[in-house]
């Protein structure tokens, strides 16, 4: 399924026979819109978001949005999204993970001016695998410094460093 169609008509229905009964199993009062991001975050950010609201979607927030992350990935599994892929689709509530790829974007930028200045590496705190590839792709541009994920899952972080002398 690697020639997927990132739109809300061909994934919508999907994304419905999936998470439908799921939601309504797990007795959540959550409705949801699916709908295609056109914000200027095309290399970063996702293609399609499934935005929750409702008297119950609050709770896909707590302990850092792990129920919404679930719910993401057991979607992204049921619709057989290869890896390279999965930063296409994503799941919010109030535009708690939108906001998370800016902040992330400007903690990238900011980590990177700090090592031009000091040209000492920065560690960033341990994230997921979509984070640091925010992380990554935000850098990938800048000539002067290089990143890496280093680190074994949960606790796999990014470091931020001086690029080193390129042989011609």
């Amino acid at each position: 399924m690697s020639d997927i169609e990132w739109t809300v008509e061909s994934l919508g229905p999907k994304i419905d026979d999936f998470l439908n009964p799921v939601l309504d199993a797990a007795d959540f009062d959550v409705d949801y819109d699916i709908f295609e991001v056109h914000d200027g975050l095309e290399i970063i950010g996702p293609e399609l978001t499934v935005d929750f609201e409702g008297r119950d979607a609050r709770l896909l927030l707590r302990r850092r949005a792990e129920l919404l992350l679930a719910l993401e990935q057991l979607t992204l599994e049921a619709l057989r999204v290869p890896h390279r892929d999965r930063y296409r689709l994503i799941f919010d509530v109030d535009d708690y993970r939108m906001l998370r790829i800016e902040e992330l974007c400007e903690k990238a930028k900011k980590a990177a001016e700090q090592v031009k200045k000091t040209g000492r590496p920065f560690e960033m705190r341990p994230m997921t695998s979509r984070e640091r590839r925010i992380v990554h792709v935000t850098l990938n541009e800048d000539d002067e410094v290089t990143t890496a994920s280093v680190g074994t899952p949960p606790y796999r972080y990014t470091v931020v460093g001086l690029r080193g002398p390129t042989a011609d």
